[in-house]
């Protein structure tokens, strides 16, 4: 690149003035660079110069910044254009179209802090903040707003493996492998202080989830078990037994009427809580089942508009309950739980499936992988209709979608939590 001779004189001046602005460490230098620029220095500094070099050096570091970003996004536009999935909100005419919002590289912050690999990550329901935990036996709270670091909850012994908020807010739950579940004061004059800690399973506790009312956590755990406890007391009011291996995860339909777990047994098991007994098995999985999660509110409906007519058609049923799994044999799948009906298989990861979500719309599969992708999957066609590739420089564990806002929220184990904007 030519530089013009104001150019080069400016460049020179703007050397200069950095410098002699270092004081004796470089003063030698300067006088040297002074004389061979042929250069004078006056009394008083340049103001339009002060400065100048590393306001420079900061805008091309701004400027590389922005310009791998746009790369990125171009990127994901091309790949989005090939699969004939959404563009953008707006088409070439400036029109806008009815288009969901899905996540988009590159993450809007890449938050550190834990020790050991992630294992789980939740939105607070209410306020910006992201709880992570880890096997390095903590919790901990940021602030998805500003990417900051806020606090460590410490008080178990081993891995964390999984965080909880019940719906209000108030109290988390975490489990670990020292075979405990602690509650969490999150009240808005809390301590964050342990109120609580649960003892009861006789091996690591895996996967927990409040019932909608608050009222209960329902565990699970290597144990082969799947307990029901009591928040106020801190009592186990029910033992589930039917798994025949180690429980992964656990997740409660909307009404709280409904429970899905998932394990090693390669089992997706429905059980009726009031009666707490199993009432329909789902086997198709050929491997463990690492995740499970059923969809609510606008979801449920979304899906039943897509899927409803065939699950009437093929079953006779016409009271639904929608479920997505995750396992490692590659694939995430929809179910409609009480019939045991295989809606859709999506078939494109190329590595364990950890982690499942709904898309706040009900009409995509989120999922997080062992193949470091993030994917999108239509709930409709059973297209890939977006994938994030290496969403992290390690295997994805977990992965979380906010509640109102167009944000998911992903962990690793290359010990990093990314947030990810949906647009």
């Amino acid at each position: 690149m030519v530089l013009t001779g104001k150019q080069r004189e400016d460049l020179h001046q703007a050397i200069l003035e950095y410098l002699s602005g270092l004081g004796s460490t470089f003063a030698q230098s300067a006088t040297a660079f002074q004389q061979d620029a042929g250069l004078t220095m006056t009394g008083e500094s340049d103001p339009t110069k002060t400065g100048l070099l590393e306001k420079k050096w900061t805008s091309v570091v701004r400027l590389q910044r922005k310009v791998m970003e746009l790369e990125s996004k171009i990127q994901q536009l091309e790949e989005d254009a090939k699969l004939g999935g959404i563009v953008s909100r707006r088409d070439v005419t400036g029109v806008t179209r009815d288009a969901a919002l899905l996540p988009r590289a590159p993450p809007k912050y890449s938050m550190s802090g834990h020790r050991s690999p992630i294992t789980s990550v939740v939105f607070h329901p209410v306020f910006s903040v992201v709880v992570t935990s880890s096997e390095d036996a903590t919790v901990k709270v940021w602030d998805f707003e500003t990417g900051e670091f806020e606090r460590t909850l410490k008080g178990h012994t081993n891995a964390v493996q999984n965080v909880a908020f019940n719906p209000a807010g108030t109290l988390l739950a975490s489990s670990s492998a020292d075979l405990t579940i602690k509650l969490w004061d999150f009240s808005s004059d809390g301590s964050y202080e342990c109120k609580k800690t649960l003892r009861g399973h006789d091996h690591n506790v895996c996967g927990l989830v409040f019932s909608p009312s608050g009222d209960h956590i329902v565990s699970c755990s290597r144990d082969t078990t799947i307990k029901i406890w009591e928040v106020e007391t801190g009592y186990c009011t029910h033992t589930l037994k039917g798994h025949s291996d180690w429980v992964r995860d656990v997740c409660v339909s909307e009404d709280g009427l409904y429970l899905a777990s998932g394990g090693n047994d390669r089992t997706i098991t429905l059980w009726d809580l009031q009666q707490a007994k199993a009432i329909q098995w789902m086997r198709e999985h050929e491997h463990v089942v690492e995740t499970v999660q059923f969809a609510k509110g606008i979801q449920q409906t979304a899906i039943e508009a897509i899927h409803g007519k065939k699950v009437a058609e093929t079953t006779g049923q016409t009271f639904t309950r929608y479920l997505l799994s995750g396992s490692r044999d590659r694939t995430v799948r929809l179910w409609e739980a009480f019939s045991g009906l295989l809606l859709m298989n999506f078939v494109s990861h190329d590595n364990w499936v950890r982690s499942v979500r709904f898309h706040l719309s009900g009409k995509y599969a989120i999922s997080a992988s062992e193949d470091k992708t993030i994917r999108v999957f239509d709930i409709e066609t059973g297209r890939c209709v977006r994938t994030l590739k290496d969403a992290h420089n390690h295997f994805l564990t977990t992965l979380d979608v906010h509640p109102t806002l167009p944000l998911i929220v992903t962990g690793s184990i290359d010990k990093f939590v990314n947030v990810w904007e949906c647009v």
